[in-house]
């Protein structure tokens, strides 16, 4: 199987969390719009997809294996999992794996609506008066509350404390790093003061990049740096408190 893998070609977005789950399960994949050449038509891709299925993707990322089309990046997780052997054998870890990339994604629109609180289709520049009131009280509540949970489900996983489900690396250890280093880059001061209530999560972030797969994915070109274009983004302004 030859993955291909469609998303913006510029930033890291909600499409890392799939490229990640295919590096480090080896997959032979494409990713469509950084590779054909073609990433200022991923619309018109969009619309070709859309076109021949009858279960038409909303929004990237898109993962297409064979004749299926598949969208959601939980979703996309979630199928990936077993094949590339990055998920529970039993169903119910399966789910709880699945239960946890989706609060993930409940925290990844949170951390997106810090700096666009009012409306995607608008420039930061357009909405920072709300962003600062919308990225204080997410320093102060919801980035703790979230991180405070999923440092609850470490603690508490009986497979060691190493990973967030059994023994083994799953598709949400690779998720949990890469939403914890998209927080050290746009939220450095905040998550400075939360590290002492975190070292499991920060623990499992240091051990990632020491996989060989993923070590050679970020140390290579196919990994997109933080930019100010993507879910993660650095503003000191919303940082300052």
């Amino acid at each position: 199987m030859i993955y291909e893998l469609y998303y913006w070609p510029s930033i890291q977005g909600r499409g890392e969390f799939v490229r990640l789950a295919l590096e480090e399960g080896a997959a032979q994949y494409v990713d469509v719009a950084r590779e054909s050449g073609k990433g200022l038509g991923i619309s018109a891709v969009m619309r070709m997809l859309n076109g021949r299925s009858d279960t038409p993707p909303f929004a990237p990322p898109i993962l297409k294996a064979g004749r299926l089309l598949i969208g959601q990046t939980a979703n996309i997780l979630q199928f990936l999992g077993p094949r590339l052997e990055l998920a529970p054998k039993s169903e119910a870890g399966r789910l709880w794996t699945h239960q946890l990339q989706l609060t993930m994604a409940d925290f990844v629109v949170e951390i997106h609506d810090t700096h666009h609180p009012i409306a995607g289709s608008l420039y930061y520049e357009d909405q920072k008066h709300e962003a600062r009131r919308r990225a204080a009280e997410f320093s102060k509540h919801r980035l703790p509350k979230f991180l405070a949970y999923f440092e609850k489900v470490l603690t508490q996983n009986g497979g060691g404390k190493r990973y967030m489900v059994g023994t083994q690396l799953t598709t949400v250890d690779l998720s949990m790093f890469q939403v914890i280093a998209g927080l050290n880059y746009a939220f450095p001061t905040a998550m400075r003061k939360a590290a002492r209530r975190i070292p499991r999560l920060l623990a499992l972030h240091a051990r990632i990049p020491d996989r060989p797969r993923v070590a050679a994915y970020l140390a290579s070109p196919r990994r997109i740096a933080f930019n100010a274009e993507g879910i993660f983004r650095h503003y000191p302004e919303l940082d300052a408190r």
